[in-house]
């Protein structure tokens, strides 16, 4: 396989994310989320390369749901509107199946962008993921509709001890005990 590094590296399943034990761990909200079935609209709030976009693909694969994903740096109303069309074309509105709408970056949107999800978010059309590194550049009415607000912290040492033991065995890479 030739997919780039970080590719083969990210985690597919919640049981091989590490850190953010606070979201994912038995008591977390993402856990609850996921064991009753009923995600919520949710902003991922973070440092860049955290693993934002990695959570929320892993929360559509795990709950089963139709995935779209677009990027604020890069799409437009046009964009979202595609997107929210093929969803209710989807059915599934406001059950355990309706579609997850990812939107890396969200806070780039304008006005009128982040105005465009609100009737599809509200209507129960999609579920909305969107990530951010800062929150504070999102519309009221946007963040109003968001079910949930979650943090994601920087790494700790172990943290990024563990990312890379899990990358060396992933790589078949024979890793030095000595940095223990």
């Amino acid at each position: 396989m030739n997919a780039p590094l970080a590719e083969r590296l990210r985690p597919k399943k919640l049981s091989d994310y590490i850190s953010q034990s606070h979201l994912i761990g038995p008591q977390g909200a993402l856990t609850q989320a996921l064991n009753q079935g009923l995600i919520p609209s949710m902003i991922f709030w973070g440092p860049p390369g955290i693993g934002k976009t990695t959570l929320a693909t892993i929360i559509a694969q795990e709950s089963g749901r139709p995935f779209y994903t677009l990027s604020a740096i890069s799409s437009g109303v046009k964009d979202v509107r595609e997107v929210i069309e093929k969803a209710k074309q989807g059915g599934g509105l406001f059950t355990t199946k309706n579609p997850i709408l990812f939107i890396d970056e969200i806070h780039r949107f304008s006005k009128s962008q982040q105005d465009s999800l609100l009737g599809a978010v509200e209507q129960g059309v999609v579920t909305l993921i969107g990530a951010t590194t800062r929150s504070g550049l999102l519309t009221s009415p946007l963040r109003a509709r968001f079910g949930i607000k979650l943090l994601l912290e920087y790494y700790n040492t172990d943290i990024l001890r563990s990312i890379v033991e899990r990358s060396a065995t992933i790589l078949k890479i024979e890793t030095s005990k000595e940095y223990k």
